[in-house]
């Protein structure tokens, strides 16, 4: 699965080039982005981690294991946040006490999320997404709905889980489009999304930056539009 470049400060492409395995000699996508990583002068700790997440452990060898926290936010916004950690209580009592803090609640939401598949596609040399082809060849190949970019050069597909692979693969060939990432994802469903006011979506901005500064968190999904 392949993810966006340096979410995270790099880790997250790091985690994912890495499932090709950790060896640099056997693994050339991550000798790349270590070497963009360290020339974007990313400390050697966070390299270090991302390597050891890809691997399914943590930088002193423990297992890491995936864990979901979700919450209520203010303004009515609902969220789910998902970690990889090595301490699941250490992790989810971190989290808690950031939520409280914020004015929110740690309660059921996923009721309000399906998960999906995205993919997401970029446009090859000066050539642009001609939007209603790629409507048609989309549904043909059992896409679930899409989004183009205003400058007509990224293109991002919804799919069933468990298509998400597949037609990724057909699209980037049918479209000619060069595939950028691909991955499993909670979107809010329409009935339960929620407009925010400039002010608390500035507020909403800010806790899921000092979310997403937690090393252990992978993402954060929420439904304020």
């Amino acid at each position: 699965m392949l993810l966006t470049a340096l979410m995270l400060g790099g880790e997250k492409q790091g985690e994912v080039a890495v499932e090709g395995g950790g060896d640099l000699n056997s693994n050339a996508e991550l000798s790349t982005i270590l070497a963009q990583a360290k020339k974007a002068g990313l400390p050697k700790d966070i390299i270090e981690r991302s390597i050891a997440k890809g691997k399914g452990v943590s930088v002193g060898g423990l297992p890491l294991e995936t864990v979901t926290l979700e919450a209520m936010l203010p303004a009515s916004i609902s969220a789910i946040v998902e970690c990889q950690t090595d301490n699941k209580n250490r992790t989810l009592g971190n989290l808690r006490l950031l939520v409280k803090n914020a004015g929110g609640t740690v309660t059921p939401t996923s009721h309000l999320f399906e998960k999906r598949g995205r993919i997401m596609f970029d446009a090859q040399g000066e050539s642009e997404v001609d939007e209603e082809q790629a409507m048609e060849t989309v549904l043909e190949a059992g896409g679930l709905d899409m989004d183009v970019e205003e400058d007509q050069r990224s293109l991002t597909v919804y799919t069933e889980p468990s298509q998400t692979a597949s037609i990724a693969q057909a699209l980037a060939d049918l479209l000619g489009l060069k595939l950028r990432s691909y991955e499993i994802v909670w979107v809010a469903r329409p009935e339960s999304r929620v407009e925010v006011d400039n002010l608390s979506d500035e507020n909403y901005s800010r806790l899921e930056g000092i979310l997403e500064e937690d090393s252990s968190v992978q993402a954060v999904y929420h439904n304020a539009v």
